[in-house]
């Protein structure tokens, strides 16, 4: 009937869960030890996100501060996996070639591109959601850690974001390609120099050249044939016709060719 009888149990309760969530950090950071490279690239994509999402509502931090730590935390997961996936490097000729086949050095050469440009939305994009896409597998590793059915939450989220995961890639290869004409716009509005399409378009033909990631080949092969399909209607003006029929002539003698396997 005492009042304090409900919290001596209190003191009692805290004591087991202290040990268990101590258990569950020692377990995480075990994890984490067993493969420092991998834990690494998860955090560098975690700081990616955060400060992608800082940029859009810049509580820490300014949106040009945030902009620039986006674009250089992408470059240093670039560059850890680029390391990972080319250990031991050479200074000829055949590594250089193995090099510019790697996603990773695509990308690793794209924050390059922008560190130091004016704030671009659009460059954040890419950099958002392949940093999303690739710490969803690491996440799951840690939530398997904390427990088999900890958080179903987040895992029922993580579970949503592999099912999507082509129509992700999908829409980043867009947003490269669309980003061409925003350099363009940016170039004549005195935002951006007149080396950048060119160094840019660079960008695009290692990606048009992906063995791992053909979805900017589709897009490009998807939208001339949208365009072309357009032109064909008889509603379509002549003059209309003939610039798109240029424009498409023109980038496909710029894509580079394809070696068939």
């Amino acid at each position: 009937m005492d009042g304090n009888s409900g919290d001596q149990s209190t003191p009692e309760a805290n004591a087991g869960a202290r040990p268990t969530q101590e258990g569950t950090v020692q377990r995480i950071i075990g994890h984490m030890s067993g493969n420092k490279i991998e834990a690494a690239l998860w955090i560098t994509r975690i700081m990616t996100m955060f400060f992608v999402l800082n940029f859009f509502l810049p509580v820490f931090s300014a949106s040009q501060s945030s902009y620039q730590k986006a674009v250089l935390s992408n470059a240093a997961t670039s560059a850890l996996r680029l390391h990972q996936r080319l250990p031991n490097f050479q200074m000829n000729r055949e590594f250089f070639g193995r090099l510019l086949l790697e996603d990773s050095a695509h990308y690793l050469f794209y924050s390059l591109i922008f560190v130091s440009s004016y704030p671009v939305t659009m460059v954040l994009v890419p950099i958002f959601l392949f940093a999303v896409l690739h710490a969803q597998k690491y996440t799951q590793q840690i939530l398997n850690v904390v427990g088999p059915n900890s958080l179903g939450v987040v895992r029922r989220m993580l579970a949503k974001l592999d099912s999507n995961q082509v129509g992700i890639l999908r829409f980043i290869a867009c947003t490269e390609i669309f980003l061409m004409p925003a350099i363009l716009f940016m170039m004549f509005t005195g935002h951006a120099s007149i080396f950048l399409p060119f160094i840019y378009y660079r960008f695009l033909t290692l990606r048009y050249s992906s063995r791992r990631n053909p979805y900017c080949r589709q897009l490009f092969s998807e939208l001339r044939v949208a365009m072309e399909n357009i032109c064909s209607s008889p509603s379509c003006p002549a003059f209309v016709r003939n610039i798109v029929y240029k424009v498409i002539a023109f980038i496909s003698r710029l894509a580079p060719q394809i070696p068939t396997a």
